[in-house]
C-alpha cells in the first residue's frame, strides 16, 4: 500500500509541475509585444514603413492565412518560389528579412495580433506622450508558482491525514509522522531550491558583469537624436563618417555642429523632456555649444585668437561621455559592418531616431553578436544582375551552391563568422 501512495504522491507533483510550466508557456506566447521587440523592431514598425514594411493589416495583403507562416520561418526559400513573395522583394531590395524558424505558430499569431491591435503613442499637455501601459508578468508568475506549491504541500498534509485515519480503520500501528520541518524529505528539497535560486542569481550576477544595457549617461549638451536624425532626417553617417570607412564609427568634431548651427541660433521645435520629466530648453543647448566652439552668435564670428594657438579663444572639445564601451580584447569594425554586411544603425543602436537622449539599446555580449552572425543572411554579388558586395565574390563555392538551389542562403556563420580569431585574435 506504502508503494502505491508514493507513486501517487509522484503522480499528483508531476502534474502539478506540468501544469505550471504549461500554464506559464502559454502566457509567454501570447506576450505579442515582447516577442515584436524582440525579433522584428530593428527594421519593422507597426504603423508605419522602415527598414521593411509597416506589419499593420497584414492580412489583408497575403494570399493565404498560412503564408505568414512559411515566410517568417524562411523568406529566402519564399522568395525563389512565392508571386507574393518576390513582389516584396522587389519593393525592399536588397534587404532580405531574416529568417525565424524558432519562432512557432503561437508566437507568429501573438506577434500579429499585437501589431494589428497596436495604437501609437498621442501627445498630451507640454509636449509628452502618452503610450500602453508597460506590463510586467514576473509577480504574476511568481504568486502562481507560490499558490501551486501551497496547493502541493496541503495535498501532501491531506493524503498524510488520509493514510493515518486508514491505518488506524485497519488496525495499522504506525509511529507518529515527522513534523514537516523535520522531514528530511522536504529539508534536502528546500536546500536544494536555495542551492539552484542562489545559482542561478550568482550566475546571472557574473553574466551581467561589464555589461551597460539601457546606460544613459549625462552629457554636457543635450543631444537629441530624435530632433537631429528624427525630425529633421539628418543621416547618421553625416556625423558618423567614420562608420563606413574606418573601426571607430567617431564623435563628431564641434566644426561638425557648427555647420548647421552657424544659422540655427533657437530651437523651435517640439519641446523636449528629459527622462525625469523636466523641460530642456533648446536654445541654451545651443548656446552651451557656441561656447565650446568658440563663436559669437550676435558677429556671426569666431572669437579672435589672441594667444596664437591656431583656435578661437574660450574654445574647447566637448567632453562626451562614451556609452558603448567593449572590452580591450574584443575586435570589432565599423566599417565592415556597415559598408560590407550592410548593417543599419539600429541592428545595432536600436530606434536611434527616436531617442530623444541616447542610451544602449543592446547588451552587446559575446553571444548577442554571435547569434547575430548566426542568422544574418550574406548577400554575395550577383554577375548577372550587378547586385550585392563584390567583398564576398572570393566565396565563390557558396555563391554557385545558391544559385544552383543546394542552398537557400549563407549566413555570417559558415563564412567564419563565429570563429574565435574574428573577434579576439
Amino acid at each position: 500500500m506504502s508503494r502505491y501512495r508514493k507513486i501517487i504522491n509522484s503522480f499528483i507533483a508531476s502534474l502539478l509541475f506540468v501544469a505550471l510550466l504549461s500554464t506559464s508557456n502559454n502566457v509567454f506566447a501570447q506576450d505579442g509585444k515582447a516577442l515584436f521587440q524582440a525579433n522584428c523592431s530593428n527594421c519593422h514598425k507597426p504603423d508605419k514603413d522602415y527598414t521593411g514594411p509597416a506589419l499593420q493589416g497584414w492580412a489583408s495583403r497575403v494570399p493565404s492565412a498560412d503564408w505568414i507562416y512559411k515566410w517568417v520561418a524562411n523568406p529566402s526559400a519564399m522568395i525563389a518560389t512565392d508571386a507574393h513573395a518576390k513582389e516584396l522583394f522587389a519593393k525592399w531590395k536588397p534587404t532580405v528579412m531574416t529568417a525565424f524558424p524558432q519562432l512557432k505558430k503561437e508566437e507568429i499569431d501573438a506577434i500579429m495580433k499585437y501589431v494589428d491591435t497596436y495604437v501609437p503613442e498621442t501627445k498630451g499637455p507640454a509636449g509628452s506622450t502618452s503610450t500602453e501601459p508597460e506590463t510586467d508578468n514576473s509577480l504574476l508568475f511568481g504568486i502562481l508558482t507560490l499558490v501551486l506549491a501551497v496547493v502541493a504541500f496541503i495535498l501532501l498534509q491531506v493524503n498524510s491525514n488520509l493514510r493515518k485515519l486508514s491505518d488506524e480503520k485497519e488496525g495499522v500501528l504506525r509511529g507518529e509522522p515527522v513534523p514537516f520541518y523535520r522531514n528530511k524529505t522536504y529539508l534536502m528539497a528546500g536546500i536544494l531550491l536555495l542551492f539552484a535560486l542562489g545559482g542561478y542569481v550568482t550566475i546571472n550576477g557574473a553574466i551581467g558583469l561589464g555589461r551597460q544595457k539601457n546606460y544613459q549617461p549625462e552629457q554636457p549638451i543635450y543631444y537629441s537624436h530624435k530632433v537631429h536624425a528624427g525630425v529633421n532626417q539628418i543621416s547618421c553617417l553625416y556625423c558618423h563618417g567614420g562608420a563606413q570607412d574606418s573601426k571607430q564609427a567617431s564623435i563628431p568634431s564641434v566644426n561638425v555642429c557648427m555647420n548647421c548651427h552657424m544659422a540655427i541660433k533657437e530651437y523651435a521645435g517640439d519641446p523636449i523632456t528629459r527622462e525625469d520629466g523636466s523641460a530642456v530648453n533648446g536654445t541654451a543647448e545651443i548656446q552651451k555649444l557656441y561656447s565650446y566652439a568658440g563663436w559669437n552668435p550676435e558677429t556671426k564670428q569666431y572669437n579672435p585668437d589672441n594667444n596664437k594657438d591656431g583656435i578661437p579663444d574660450g574654445a574647447r572639445p566637448i567632453e562626451w561621455v562614451k556609452i558603448h564601451n567593449l572590452p580591450d580584447h574584443v575586435y570589432f569594425n565599423h566599417s565592415q559592418h556597415i559598408k560590407v554586411g550592410k548593417q543599419q544603425c539600429q541592428t545595432c543602436h536600436g530606434n536611434i531616431q527616436e531617442m530623444p537622449e541616447v542610451y544602449q539599446f543592446a547588451e552587446l555580449s559575446m553571444g548577442w553578436c554571435i547569434n547575430c552572425h548566426r542568422e544574418t543572411k550574406v548577400d554575395f554579388f550577383n554577375k548577372e544582375t550587378g547586385e550585392g558586395n563584390k567583398f564576398y565574390s572570393i566565396y565563390e563555392k557558396f555563391h554557385n551552391d545558391i544559385k544552383n538551389h543546394k542552398l537557400d542562403s549563407v549566413t555570417v556563420e559558415k563564412i567564419g563568422g563565429t570563429e574565435c580569431q574574428k573577434c579576439h585574435y
